[in-house]
């Protein structure tokens, strides 16, 4: 579904009240040539990614103007046409979506799917930061082992996720008196077991959990690996890059953790053992039967 641009100057949620609005009424992006390839992207995410969530138009619309808003306060007001990973942390939201900004200049909504950030009142547990954060071979990302920690979890998932790794960066601690220290931002599976079915409720030690499919979409296609890409066409080869990857043609740098302060649950991002479904497809489907399904640290 191609996202059109930014809502009138109305009343919008109060999660969003303090952003500037955009006058005018909503009209539809300009016609890109790329805009069936961002159709095929779109459908992709619905057949490869579970746990997905339907955000309704005027929430990916108000979320747009939320990344727009924190992309300029960290001086990136405009972006050239790549991928970003948007990530809400607010604990009635847990979400991650995938939003294009097109060659056209407009914005481009690819999908949504429940995650799991830091989880405060426990010692080494840190509120996952906020802001922007570039995803560089300065910080090389690495795969896991599968192994299990001494609580009996795989951590990182099972074996070959793909940990994407951003780096040293100042949290605020969630335990005692509080403060900020530096963790390492990671973004990484879990365990399909024990862990992944919690996605979408805070529940890690800082990190962001996601589900293998997501792990499986940005790390075959590239999402974030603009960075990985231009290094490797330089001629020094990066052996976390799957060789059989498909990647993007707009391939990202950016993963972007906003918290939208929600004060309710919103109806589209239910809590995990609801009675709404993880919304598996059947490539979804294959990459459980691949890497291990789920029964009914960051970690």
């Amino acid at each position: 579904m191609r996202l059109l641009a930014l809502p009138s100057a109305r009343r919008l949620q109060p999660w969003v009240s303090g952003l500037v609005l955009f006058c005018g009424l909503a009209h539809a992006n300009p016609v890109d040539p790329g805009d069936e390839a961002l159709v095929e992207w779109s459908g992709r995410f619905a057949r490869e990614v579970d746990h997905r969530l339907d955000v309704p138009r005027a929430a990916q619309q108000q979320y747009v103007m939320l990344l727009r808003k924190t992309l300029t306060e960290a001086n990136l007001p405009d972006p050239a046409a790549q991928a970003f990973l948007l990530v809400d942390r607010s604990p009635q939201v847990q979400a991650a979506f995938i939003v294009l900004r097109t060659q056209a200049g407009g914005w481009y909504w690819v999908g949504a799917t429940a995650v799991s950030t830091g989880k405060t009142g426990t010692f080494e547990h840190f509120l996952t930061p906020l802001g922007v954060f570039a995803h560089t071979i300065d910080n090389p990302d690495f795969r896991a082992q599968g192994t299990f920690n001494k609580n009996h979890i795989r951590g990182y998932g099972l074996r070959g996720m793909r940990v994407f790794d951003f780096g040293w960066q100042v949290a605020e601690r969630g335990w005692g008196a509080g403060g900020a220290s530096k963790m390492r931002l990671q973004m990484h599976a879990t365990d399909p077991r024990v862990l992944e079915p919690q996605l979408g409720r805070v529940a890690s030690e800082g990190c962001i959990r996601i589900p293998a499919t997501l792990n499986v979409f940005l790390d075959g296609h590239g999402i974030l690996d603009a960075d990985y890409e231009q290094t490797q066409a330089s001629g020094k080869l990066q052996w976390v890059l799957k060789r059989d990857r498909q990647t993007i043609a707009w391939p990202g740098r950016y993963m972007v953790i906003v918290d939208s302060k929600a004060i309710d649950r919103p109806p589209w991002s239910p809590l995990p053992n609801s009675t709404s479904s993880p919304n598996m497809a059947p490539a979804a489907i294959a990459t459980r039967q691949k890497y291990g399904a789920p029964s009914t640290s960051c970690t």
